[in-house]
């Protein structure tokens, strides 16, 4: 991934779903513990890579200890309805984490979800790749009326009252 010079924000004017998760690591000589877990996410990843109707717009990911993935969605509905899906990778990877790990500390889980209010999300992405919320939406110039935090506010604010009265 190159570094832009331009300026630009992502182009989400509509209500955005961000998804929150992530494991820890608490006793790394259980390798095949924490591996089985990682390798869960990485089956549910590919899966919703390839089912764009499922309602998954991306995400990025950082490594450690403790792990983390921000990922957009479509919509609550959608992250919803794939985390019963009987059909998915989902449901056997939970089933699995609790009949292998469950409550005996081995490795932790952890999920946050936000529903954005349109109108209440702003970004900006300056000599950085294609990232985040411009990634799994598409991006526009932050330019002039989308130049600064609050001028960016403004403008989704606007769309999205338009987007309401249509």
């Amino acid at each position: 991934m190159t570094a832009r010079q331009p300026r630009v924000t992502s182009a989400a004017d509509g209500d955005v779903v961000v998804f929150l998760i992530g494991m820890r690591i608490n006793r790394w000589w259980k390798f095949w513990q924490w591996l089985r877990t990682a390798n869960a996410m990485g089956k549910m990843l590919r899966e919703l890579a390839t089912h764009a109707e499922l309602g998954y717009l991306g995400s990025e990911s950082w490594f450690g200890r403790t792990t983390i993935m921000v990922s957009y969605w479509k919509s609550m509905e959608d992250l919803l309805a794939y985390a019963k899906m009987r059909n998915a990778e989902h449901l056997p990877a939970w089933r699995a984490f609790n009949r292998h790990i469950g409550t005996n500390g081995d490795v932790g889980i952890w999920h946050e979800t936000y529903r954005v209010a349109a109108g209440s999300h702003e970004s900006v992405y300056v000599n950085m790749p294609t990232f985040g919320l411009a990634k799994a939406w598409g991006e526009r110039p932050a330019t002039g009326p989308r130049e600064s935090a609050a001028g960016r506010l403004a403008a989704n604010q606007i769309a999205a009252r338009q987007a309401a009265e249509s």
